[in-house]
């Protein structure tokens, strides 16, 4: 399966409803069913909102295959470089199969 080589990875997993979540891949399936150890959510905020982007602890979480969008690998080094509180953008929007 093409997700097996982020195992034990740090990871970034878009969801179908724009949601975005980073943790480490510990488990997945044919599904695409994934469960990540030390997740977080990172809520990022449009510049116009005077409350920060953050970052919402989650722990283990099981990110439901169906729901998924993207998911990419992510480089630790330029990572933990970023303030996130400070990141700004534009909301994404969600997706649709048609």
């Amino acid at each position: 399966m093409a997700l097996n080589i982020y195992l034990n990875k740090k990871v970034s997993v878009l969801t179908q409803d724009g949601r975005t979540m980073v943790g480490t891949l510990i488990s997945c399936d044919g599904s695409m069913n994934m469960v990540l150890a030390d997740a977080v959510e990172r809520i990022i905020r449009p510049r116009e909102e005077d409350v920060p982007s953050e970052e919402v602890p989650l722990g283990l979480y099981i990110v439901r295959g169906d729901s998924v969008a993207v998911c990419g690998r992510v480089d630790e080094d330029i990572d933990g470089k970023i303030n996130w509180t400070e990141v700004r953008g534009e909301v994404l929007g969600g997706t649709k199969h048609i």
